[in-house]
């Protein structure tokens, strides 16, 4: 069976259109799963940083100020690139650096979260970039 050019045109048309039109979904995902409404602070010790892109990633263990069990969090924050312009550095926080967040936490209650601000132990803050919103607690 032989196809018409016309065909073939329009299945390569379809498939780039296909291909093409599922990147942005996978691009980046929305903070939609954060309760944006609520913010918490945790003081706590950092077990791991990742300066990574899409994302860099804090994970620390703190008290759970319900029940003063120690609970490892989750902590989100910007890309790489937001946090530069904000000040932050890639070797800035280490394991074993006291730090403390405030956060929006997930819906679900499991302990990750949303950076809204970070406070490293010589005093300076840090904001996680205008797209996470500002900490509106103390």
């Amino acid at each position: 069976m032989r196809l018409g050019r016309g065909t073939l045109c329009a299945a390569a048309t379809l498939l780039a259109i296909g291909t093409v039109g599922g990147v942005p979904a996978s691009a980046h995902h929305s903070f939609a799963p954060y309760e944006s409404t609520l913010q918490i602070k945790l003081s706590g010790v950092v077990t791991a940083f990742r300066w990574t892109n899409p994302h860099v990633y804090i994970e620390m263990d703190a008290p759970d100020s319900r029940t003063g069990q120690m609970r490892h969090w989750l902590i989100e924050g910007a890309s790489t690139s937001i946090l530069n312009r904000s000040g932050w550095k890639f070797n800035m926080i280490k394991p074993g650096d006291r730090v403390t967040v405030i956060v929006s936490p997930l819906r679900s209650g499991e302990p990750a979260a949303l950076l809204k601000q970070i406070t490293l132990a010589d005093g300076r803050k840090f904001s996680n970039g205008a797209a996470a919103g500002p900490a509106t607690i103390e």
